[in-house]
């Protein structure tokens, strides 16, 4: 089953859509983001166009390589106070710790779900994962699962959910792990941004195989999974318009949740 991620993102907006009515008219989610970096504002550029359907107004704010972490910090906390929300858009300047920043966005204000202390909400790519396979009719505790990467956008969150679910996991980074795990996985979630690492002959025949890397070859947007890998799949995300588009929604199906929380 090839998983149309367009599809069900748009499914999930038009349930937005309608929530929206019941949220406080103005409504404002800031961007804390690095400078100069193309790819940010690209992804950048795709949440504000889902804001402005949503009636969100989107608030930049901008640092670069000489923004020092206790600036960024400041930026983090009065963007918290100002806003319903605050996406810390990765990556940020290589010499700021993260850990810091996501810390001083409340979880409250956090739809990104990268605060260590934030239960309110799954980020975002976890909560996709689970509305595929929800959809499918997937079951999740007892099955034998290999995570391929241990980024905090992907691995580390696509990790975290399936252990709470009961699948029992391992993970396989550049320094953890074998790529020979991905035989006996009965599922398999990617997010290592390398193309076309994962070819059919890697796979157990049947799996479920969950495509969330992203990286750029020969001027298009490729997954970890060679296309052919669809063939052994039982169900298969395809990169770009799987697991992408259903991410973006559930940011915003997070920020709607933290706001309705805020206004209790």
């Amino acid at each position: 089953m090839r998983i149309d991620g367009k599809q069900i993102a748009g499914e999930i907006i038009a349930e937005l859509e309608a929530r929206r009515h019941t949220l406080p008219e103005k409504l404002s989610l800031g961007v804390l983001m690095g400078a100069g970096n193309a790819a940010t504002d690209s992804f950048v550029r795709i949440k504000e166009r889902l804001a402005a359907r949503l009636n969100v107004t989107v608030v930049r704010e901008t640092i670069g390589e000489e923004t020092t972490i206790d600036h960024a910090i400041t930026i983090a906390t009065q963007m918290a106070y100002a806003n319903g929300g605050v996406i810390v858009q990765l990556p940020l300047p290589s010499a700021l710790e993260v850990e810091k920043i996501a810390a001083a966005v409340p979880p409250l204000k956090d739809p990104d779900a990268l605060n260590p202390a934030n239960n309110l909400v799954h980020a975002p790519v976890a909560a996709a994962i689970a509305e595929i396979l929800i959809r499918a009719g997937v079951q999740i505790r007892g099955k034998e699962a290999v995570v391929l990467g241990a980024g905090r956008l992907v691995g580390a969150p696509a990790a975290k959910f399936l252990r709470a679910e009961g699948a029992r996991v391992s993970v396989v980074t550049n320094t953890e792990g074998e790529l020979s795990a991905l035989k006996s996985a009965d599922l398999v979630v990617l997010g290592a941004g390398e193309p076309g690492l994962v070819r059919p002959e890697m796979l157990k025949p049947g799996v479920v195989l969950i495509d969330a890397g992203t990286s750029e070859a020969g001027g298009r947007v490729v997954g970890d999974a060679d296309p052919a890998c669809e063939g052994v799949a039982a169900l298969f995300t395809p990169v770009p318009g799987g697991v992408g588009p259903i991410v973006v929604a559930m940011l915003f199906k997070n920020f709607f949740t933290l706001v309705e929380q805020q206004h209790r």
